[in-house]
C-alpha cells in the first residue's frame, strides 16, 4: 500500500455571479494513493481531472462551495466515474443556479469525516464566502483545503450575493486559525500558505473590512 499524497492541477475557465463574468484559474486537489482518491473542487475541465485521476477509484467529488467555477465540471466527472458529488446543504441554491437539472448525490455537514487511502479528512463548516462553504482538514497530511475561505493574504471575497464579511472572519478565526500553525493551507485559487503565516494578520483583515 502506498502512502496518501496530494495531487494538484490548475484548470481555467470563468466565474459568473450577479450579472458579471470573470476569467479564473482554479486549483483542483486530488487526495489519495495509487488505488483510490477524492477530488476537491471539480473545476472547468472534467477530462483533465479524469486524466489526473487515471485508473484509480474516485471515491467522491467534494465541493468546497457552490460557486460555478468550483462545481461546473462535477456532473461530467461524476458521470464518467460513478463518484458521488458532495456539497454542504446550505449551498444547494448556488448549486441549482449552475446545475438546475442535476442534484448533488449527498450533503455535507460540519465535522463529517471523509475517508480515503487510510486517512481521514474532516469537513469544517466555514461560511462567509458562501453560506455552505467548507474547509477540509487532513491532519495526517498536515494540511487544510480552504476553497475560497482563506487565501495567502487574507479572507476570500465577500462583496457578492450570499456572502458576509463578519461571518467569514469568524469562520477563519474560530475554525481555521486554531489549527496547528504549520498546517499548510491549500486554496481554491493561487498559492498555498500556512496557518502560522496568516494568523498574525487577523486584526488587520478586520480593520480593512472586505
Amino acid at each position: 500500500m502506498t502512502a496518501a499524497r496530494i495531487g494538484h492541477l490548475v484548470t481555467s475557465g470563468t466565474f459568473s455571479l450577479d450579472g458579471g463574468t470573470w476569467d479564473v484559474d482554479n486549483n483542483v486537489w486530488i487526495v489519495g494513493d495509487d488505488e483510490e482518491v477524492i477530488v476537491i473542487d471539480a473545476a472547468h475541465d472534467a477530462d483533465a481531472i479524469g486524466a489526473a485521476v487515471g485508473d484509480r477509484r474516485l471515491r467522491a467529488i467534494v465541493c468546497t462551495h457552490g460557486h460555478d467555477d468550483h462545481i461546473d465540471a462535477a456532473p461530467a466527472l461524476a458521470d464518467a466515474t460513478g463518484a458521488p458529488i458532495l456539497i454542504h446543504l446550505d449551498d444547494r441554491l448556488l448549486w441549482k443556479h449552475t446545475h438546475p437539472d442535476r442534484k448533488p448525490d449527498g450533503y455535507l455537514s460540519d465535522m463529517r469525516r471523509i475517508r480515503v487511502a487510510d486517512i481521514e479528512l474532516m469537513a469544517l463548516h466555514t461560511p462567509g464566502h458562501t453560506p455552505g462553504a467548507i474547509s477540509l482538514h487532513a491532519p495526517d497530511l498536515g494540511t487544510v483545503f480552504t476553497g475560497d475561505t482563506l487565501f495567502a493574504g487574507g479572507p476570500g471575497a465577500t462583496g457578492r450575493s450570499y456572502s458576509c464579511f463578519p461571518t467569514i472572519v469568524r469562520s477563519i478565526r474560530d475554525r481555521l486559525l486554531v489549527l496547528p500553525p504549520e498546517t499548510v493551507v491549500r486554496t481554491g485559487h493561487g498559492e498555498s500558505t500556512t496557518i502560522g503565516a496568516e494568523a498574525p494578520h487577523l486584526e488587520e483583515w478586520i480593520a480593512r473590512g472586505h
